[in-house]
């Protein structure tokens, strides 16, 4: 099973739409729960400038949507990781046989958040590191648990806190997300960019995506922005 089709999705009825928002409007817990966990022992050195972060965590759209409400983060991308730029499309990838998986993008500025924080916001609100080729109703290896580096300081704060997680238990299942580095990334077709804040009511995302934002404005109400780091804001001030 994986998350509805979008051709299908658009070609609902409005009064279909509004029948499923209303049953899912609040939903009494997400399809994944957050789970409280510690900052990261290790993390990386003060640095000026823009960073990058990669991330891969299931569907994209819940991903991208918790870091647009997240402080110090520039821009979220939603998009494709571990494939090639042939098979970087939405329909191809989804056959879960491109090496693709649906990530993110974060453009972030290190003096106002640090790559560990990003790190800790992704383990503990914006999916389940302890599911394997999946996440909640999404199946297969596009949806897998994935931290793409871009530097060797990012690989050693990743896999050191995932140790630390590990070693800590706090989760009831081993951590299976996989560390390495990013070669390319593709973002993903436009009508996928900002698809949180554009589709609120789409039950897909008010039952697995909005309690995840909501998460986050409770677990890191100090990292949380209400007004959301949008795509098509940025393009427009470029």
């Amino acid at each position: 099973m994986r998350r509805p089709a979008l051709a299908s999705l658009l070609a609902a009825t409005t009064a279909l739409s509004l029948t499923f928002a209303l049953a899912f409007a609040a939903p009494s817990r997400a399809a994944e729960d957050a789970v409280v966990i510690p900052a990261p022992a290790m993390d990386a050195a003060p640095a000026s400038g823009m960073q990058t972060a990669v991330i891969a965590g299931g569907c994209f759209w819940g991903v991208q949507g918790v870091f647009q409400h997240t402080a110090g983060v520039v821009n979220a991308v939603s998009g494709y990781a571990g494939g090639t730029k042939a098979t970087a499309d939405y329909q191809t990838v989804s056959s879960g046989r491109t090496g693709h998986a649906e990530a993110v993008e974060i453009k972030f500025d290190p003096k106002k958040i640090s790559y560990g924080k990003i790190l800790q916001i992704y383990f503990s609100v914006a999916h389940d590191p302890t599911q394997l080729n999946r996440q909640g109703p999404d199946v297969g290896t596009q949806y897998r648990s994935a931290v793409f580096t871009t530097s060797d300081e990012q690989k050693k704060v990743a896999e050191a806190y995932i140790a630390q997680l590990n070693g800590a238990k706090v989760f009831t299942k081993p951590i299976v997300t996989k560390v390495g580095a990013l070669e390319a990334f593709y973002p993903a077709e436009a009508y996928h960019q900002d698809y949180l804040t554009l589709h609120p009511n789409q039950p897909y995302i008010a039952y697995n995506d909005l309690p995840k934002v909501e998460n986050l404005k409770k677990l890191f109400a100090d990292n949380y922005i209400e007004k959301p780091t949008l795509v098509s804001a940025s393009k427009a001030t470029n």
